[in-house]
């Protein structure tokens, strides 16, 4: 009797071993799973973006030989930021889009090329005037058009793509602008100084449209760069 007593308890404990080894081994190929997700979504192939960086940039169809009006985001739907004053694009709305004509490799051939670049694929103001209006309405702006610039977040000179809603809004002019003096801007001097450091191969193409994206007040100094 009492052998069989002692045999009895490990078999219960066996059983229980068992049981929890099937648990332990289905509650680790949940986290296993979740650990994939994880590691897809901030992992070494595709790593967190850094504090306050706008993350993967979208890529846009590039220069067309035709342009067409591009859908804006719904009237009222984005939000200015600022920065000392200075106004900065709503970055849900407006992240910045990159052309996938322009590369790292190819700098020469495109926004590095003597004579330029920008000039052969700009979309027409017959196209743009009209996304202009509406994007102004998806920002809330009740300004001068006049006063204020369809910009491309992404400059064509960085890479930026032509014609793509995420990389274009509707720029007010710089605090203490007069009203009706036409289009006045800081940022088109830092995207020229961040043009000239990418084309003398002080900054990699990529880190320009990442630091501009996220925000031109900052991008100089965000990249070492003397302050504009």
């Amino acid at each position: 009797m009492s052998s069989l007593r002692c045999r009895a308890v490990p078999l219960v404990v066996l059983s229980c071993l068992v049981l929890a080894g099937c648990s332990s081994s289905g509650s680790h190929a949940g986290g296993g799973a979740g650990g994939k997700n994880g590691a897809s979504a901030a992992g070494p192939s595709g790593s967190a973006p850094a504090a306050g960086s706008v993350g993967e940039i979208p890529v846009g169809a590039g220069p067309q030989s035709t342009y067409t009006v591009q859908q804006q985001p719904p009237a009222g739907s984005c939000h200015y930021r600022h920065e000392k004053g200075e106004p900065l694009p709503d970055l849900k709305c407006t992240p910045g889009a990159t052309s996938p004509a322009v590369t790292q490799a190819n700098l020469a051939q495109t926004i590095c090329r003597k004579g330029g670049y920008t000039k052969d694929i700009r979309p027409p103001v017959a196209v743009t005037g009209k996304e202009k209006k509406l994007n102004a309405a998806s920002y809330g702006y009740t300004g001068s058009l006049g006063d204020a610039e369809y910009d491309h977040d992404i400059s064509l000179q960085l890479g930026g793509d032509p014609n793509d809603a995420r990389n274009l809004w509707v720029e007010p002019a710089d605090p203490g602008h007069r009203p009706g003096g036409g289009i006045n801007n800081k940022k088109d001097p830092v995207e020229t100084k961040l043009h000239t450091a990418v084309c003398s191969g002080k900054v990699t193409l990529k880190a320009a449209q990442q630091a501009i994206a996220t925000d031109w007040t900052t991008a100089l100094s965000r990249l070492g760069l003397a302050a504009a």
